[in-house]
């Protein structure tokens, strides 16, 4: 609850029709290790107490006086216990029968929620029984002798969250109660459904579920009905769903022959981040239907405030997943060529100029260069690729350097800058056995030089090799590796550009091109400007000096794409790499990424142009608009308070 989460759980019981008694036994039982487990909020299926497939026993008195006393039953045996429960059962308002969701925690019915459309069509023909919400025109009713609030446009408001409730079909319309109710401040949407099976459906269902989740920013969970329910006519195959703006958290498994309880954690706090930044969301709220909501106050009780968090928090969120891999790693690489090719056709250049210097980045962009003049349909000979070895380069670096760019066919340049740096260091009086930042800059900036010349001489461009994570820490010389005419890594971060690299090796038909594309990737990444040790090994490793780029990888992507303060971000940390670094090394490269984040913002504030591949970008013509010399001191000061 300190960071945002909320555990819901959707609960699918086996059910007897017509039964109340014993559905409100399975319910009650459901309840039971829900909130064993922690969850605070849990929803059951539509008319959950009854069974959907009642039929015309629904207009029975004795059904629905049973279905009453069952809910009372649920409300008195689960009134010791924190949770909010919602469940489904016909409810008697005058002379209308309403399809109901009953909301209660500890002995208190909060609130009543009719179903606003009812399906009338094909296997549907719940007007037969049931009355639409439109229809009530109380704002309260008694039930379970309580005087209860009932409405469609009713918002509970959970201490930590706020919630609404739509029922099955209320989804399918094409203006759902959940978009208004998102719209009025629900953050995450309950859904009793009776959705039953048929061929192909189950995915279209999905999709909805997802995209209403994601269209209105909100955690949506999904209950239908199960095994149990008449199958005189159609099937049931029990649904529990759980989406975060449209990212999948938890399903259950279809055609169980047994009750079915899943459960998540939603992130809420990360969900009002995203309608915080979307002004599109905020500039909808003015053109929501005017319908007054109701307001409910209840309590978000954990009581497990010291249960670890169950959801799974990923090490490395730029990566793929496995079953998306091959499709966007093929997107990524076709953005940042489309990109490109832009570029040289709007120019007119058929020269592209760029530095290999053996290492991921350097390869990424050359191979990146080389499929866009495939598509350009030019030769790749066009494509200049200069190796400029310095003091620190290795033999290793160097011929991987070479190797690539004659497996690829491209024209090979090799201009040492050796010489330059030893005249340009007698000309400013600098040392040159001291290997500080001068030392360092000035051979980036030669290599710059050489190449801002050499695409002057070919009428080319030349093509940018830095990635994202080093242009948020800065760890780039200003006017030298840092410029370009056009940067195609400039949003595509380390983590990436390596499983990148490793993608690309993976498909390569040609053998030479994969063994020199793993060296490549098992090489520790190096700027290579000062020397080798007694080995000829490389001597000044990035990751040693700024920390690991996986670390980096993940502040980034939490602090610009989910906006979380660092005390969240620590702890959504030593949750993704607890096997792999403790607190006290996570504390450290965190404070070394908010320091050199806010310092070194003058280096993004003229960026040249690249290509934005993914949902984070440092343009400052994009994504990211930041003051040079904004104060890191309130991020700093949390890292220091943790």
């Amino acid at each position: 609850m300190k960071y945002g989460f909320v555990k819901v759980a959707a609960a699918v019981p086996s059910v007897k029709v017509a039964d109340c008694k014993y559905n409100a036994e399975q319910i009650e039982s459901l309840i039971a290790v829900a909130a064993g487990k922690g969850v605070q909020i849990i929803a059951f299926p539509e008319l959950c107490i009854t069974a959907y497939t009642c039929g015309d026993l629904f207009a029975q008195q004795l059904l629905q006086g049973k279905a009453e006393m069952a809910l009372l039953q649920l409300v008195n045996d689960t009134r010791h216990l924190d949770i909010i429960s919602i469940v489904g059962l016909p409810v008697a308002v005058n002379a209308a029968l309403l399809n109901a969701a009953a909301v209660f925690q500890k002995g208190k019915i909060l609130g009543i929620v009719p179903k606003t459309y009812l399906p009338n069509y094909k296997e549907f023909y719940e007007m037969r029984w049931f009355a639409p919400a439109a229809s009530v025109k109380e704002t309260s009713i008694r039930l379970c002798g309580q005087q209860v609030p009932i409405g469609r446009n009713l918002l509970f408001h959970a201490s930590d969250t706020c919630f609404g409730i739509e029922i099955c079909e209320d989804l399918w319309a094409p203006i759902p109660p959940s978009s208004v109710l998102s719209l009025k401040g629900a953050e995450i949407i309950f859904n009793l459904s009776a959705d039953n099976e048929s061929a192909g459906k189950h995915a279209y269902l999905r999709s909805l579920v997802c995209q209403q989740s994601a269209r209105t920013l909100s955690g949506y969970v999904f209950a239908s009905c199960g095994f149990g329910e008449s199958t005189t006519d159609v099937v049931f195959g029990g649904n529990g769903l759980i989406y975060e703006n449209g990212r999948l958290l938890a399903a259950s498994e279809r055609f169980q022959m047994k009750e079915q309880l899943v459960a998540a954690e939603i992130d809420v706090e990360f969900l009002r981040g995203e309608r915080l930044a979307n002004t599109t969301f905020t500039a909808n709220q003015a053109c929501c239907p005017d319908k007054d909501t109701v307001d409910i106050s209840t309590e978000l009780v954990n009581s497990h405030l010291e249960q670890e968090l169950e959801r799974a928090v990923c090490p490395m969120p730029f990566i793929p997943s496995p079953d998306a891999m091959d499709e966007r790693c093929e997107e990524i690489i076709n953005i940042q060529c489309t990109g490109l090719a832009q570029r040289m056709a709007h120019t007119g250049c058929r020269t592209a100029v760029i530095g290999i210097s053996g290492g991921l980045d350097s390869t990424l962009a050359l191979l990146v260069c080389a499929k866009t003049f495939d598509k350009l349909k030019l030769n790749r000979k066009n494509i200049i690729g200069i190796t400029m070895p310095g003091f620190g380069t290795t033999n290793r670096t160097y011929q991987n350097a070479i190797r690539m760019m004659q497996l690829l066919g491209i024209t090979t340049r090799e201009i040492s800058i050796k010489d330059a740096c030893v005249q340009h260091f007698k000309d400013i009086r600098h040392d040159i056995n001291v290997h500080d930042t001068t030392y360092e800059n000035a051979q980036a900036r030669e290599r710059t030089q050489i190449l801002m010349d050499v695409a002057n001489q070919e009428g080319g461009l030349v093509i940018g090799t830095g990635d994202l994570s080093e242009l948020a820490l800065g760890w780039a010389t200003y006017n030298g590796d840092h410029m370009s005419n056009y940067g195609v890594n400039a949003s595509v971060p380390k983590t990436l550009v390596k499983y990148l690299v490793e993608w690309m090796a993976r498909n390569s038909a040609d053998n030479d091109i994969r063994r020199t594309l793993l060296d490549v990737i098992s090489t520790p990444i190096s700027p290579e400007l000062t020397p080798a040790d007694e080995n000829g090994d490389i001597h000044q490793k990035t990751e040693d000096l700024v920390g690991p780029y996986e670390l980096h990888d993940f502040f980034l992507y939490h602090f610009m794409r989910s906006r979380f303060r660092p005390s969240k971000i620590f702890y959504l940390a030593t949750k993704a790499f607890g096997g792999s670094y403790d607190e006290e090394t996570i504390k450290k490269w965190m404070k070394t990424f908010f320091r050199r984040f806010f310092s070194q913002q003058f280096k993004r504030s003229c960026l040249p142009d690249g290509p934005k591949v993914g949902s984070i970008a440092l343009s400052p013509r994009g994504d990211w608009r930041m003051p040079s010399d904004a104060s890191a001191a309130l991020w700093l000061k949390e890292c220091d308070d943790l």
